[in-house]
């Protein structure tokens, strides 16, 4: 063979395998461009496990429902999945990691107050969306962020003004118990000083915290009983996590009943009471804008739904597949993200805020959830639960229709000069 035929061949050969790379670059960027990423940030590890890893399920779950039905502007959603382990500052980390390495359009995620507050900078620094699925405390309003969980108004509030009003057994003194940090201490800051335009006595009020993943609750037990003894006593928790099993454990243990102190939880649904033995807490309550035992066909279709996803993927639920509120309100979260993406016809941050305003979805409340044309929050309609001794909740009050959420309480002093509007940033 010439030389020159040598060369040529040799050559070619090397063209084509810069030429294959090259294609296979294409192809990858082809790939990339097919799908939508999309973030997941839960803690699958760490004191919020027990409450964030059915979060991520049902999130997977609902971008797999997407997919089967030709995803979003034609293309499929490719779930990024991080934990961040219940470690506060680990959240904005993973955050920072989720926007810019993995570049996803949207993430869903969060649960405690401190882990959102922790992640804010990042998205409002980055520009990122996220959708936060859980109650919180307001006091907070961000153009990078949607909150389809509750404000005071539509869980602390009403389930308040239920346990003064005759129906819910007139309480006249309050215990405010909470885990130790922002959530708790800032609704509780609204609770006292909605109790005192209600002529509550600071002497009626006993405020409590205990650290996360706190587990000997006899001492507080003890003085709950010592304190009811002044009159008609309730307990409004903010126990966040895993530390509500050995608090209900303990009401048990000490034949605490919901007659003689009722307990009502803003953080305690139907998954917080898998790992209990629920015969002692019947009657307790819980406020939330969804319940699992709710009657109508948005909620059939979820809860069967949810109950072949739990058995295809072999979840450790599977044997009993339970819904709760943090799980619809991120079901509707994504839904009603897909349903912006589709009206803005693009993924963009700010095209989605846009198209976010007045978006509204048939939710597994039976209602019609709608997000707020301004404020960033979702109108719900408000629920009070009764614990059975099968771990479900009896409603035992409800709002006739959904409330418009109010970010900014009125019982805090400044709020009335609030815009209920995210400042642009």
């Amino acid at each position: 063979m010439s030389m020159q035929r040598r060369q040529f061949l040799k050559k070619m050969a090397v063209t084509s395998v810069a030429a294959a790379g090259a294609n296979a670059g294409l192809i990858s960027a082809a790939h990339a461009a097919d799908t939508i990423k999309v973030g997941v940030l839960h803690s699958l590890s760490g004191t919020m496990a027990i409450s964030e890893t059915v979060l991520k399920d049902v999130a997977l779950m609902t971008f797999e429902e997407i997919n089967a039905k030709g995803g979003v502007l034609g293309k499929k959603l490719e779930p990024v999945v991080v934990d961040p382990a219940s470690n506060w500052p680990l959240f904005a980390e993973k955050g920072r990691q989720l926007i810019s390495q993995d570049k996803v359009a949207v993430t869903f995620g969060c649960w405690t107050s401190v882990s959102r507050k922790s992640v804010l900078p990042v998205f409002e620094e980055l520009n990122g969306l996220l959708f936060y699925p859980v109650q919180y405390e307001g006091e907070e309003l961000s153009k990078n962020v949607f909150y389809t969980g509750a404000a005071p108004n539509q869980q602390a509030i009403p389930a308040v003004e239920y346990l003064m009003s005759k129906e819910g057994g007139g309480a006249k003194r309050f215990i405010l118990l909470g885990t130790d940090y922002v959530y708790p201490r800032t609704t509780n800051k609204i609770l006292r000083a909605f109790l005192k335009s209600k002529g509550v006595a600071d002497k009626d009020i006993d405020e409590k915290y205990t650290p996360f993943g706190h587990s000997d609750y006899q001492t507080i037990v003890a003085d709950i009983k010592k304190f009811a003894g002044g009159g008609k006593t309730c307990v409004i928790s903010t126990i966040n996590g895993d530390s509500n099993v050995p608090f209900y454990k303990e009401l048990g243990n000490q034949g605490l009943k919901a007659t003689d102190v009722p307990v009502v939880a803003f953080s305690v649904g139907e998954e917080e009471l898998r790992g209990v033995d629920t015969k002692p807490l019947v009657g307790h309550l819980a406020a939330w804008n969804y319940f699992m035992s709710l009657k109508n066909p948005a909620n059939e279709e979820f809860k069967k739904k949810w109950a072949a996803y739990a058995k295809a993927k072999k979840l450790s639920s599977a044997d009993k597949p339970l819904t709760n509120d943090p799980m619809e309100a991120t079901y509707i979260g994504i839904n009603m993200w897909k349903q912006a993406v589709e009206k803005a016809k693009s993924t963009d941050t700010d095209k989605v805020i846009a198209a976010m305003a007045g978006q509204t979805f048939k939710a597994p409340s039976g209602f019609v959830a709608k997000m707020d044309e301004r404020n960033h929050h979702l109108h719900k309609p408000v629920f009070i639960g009764e614990v059975q001794a099968n771990g479900q909740f009896r409603v035992v009050w409800k709002t006739p229709g959904p409330v418009r959420a109010n970010p900014w309480s009125p019982y805090i002093p400044g709020n009335d000069k609030k815009k209920d509007v995210p400042e642009k940033a």
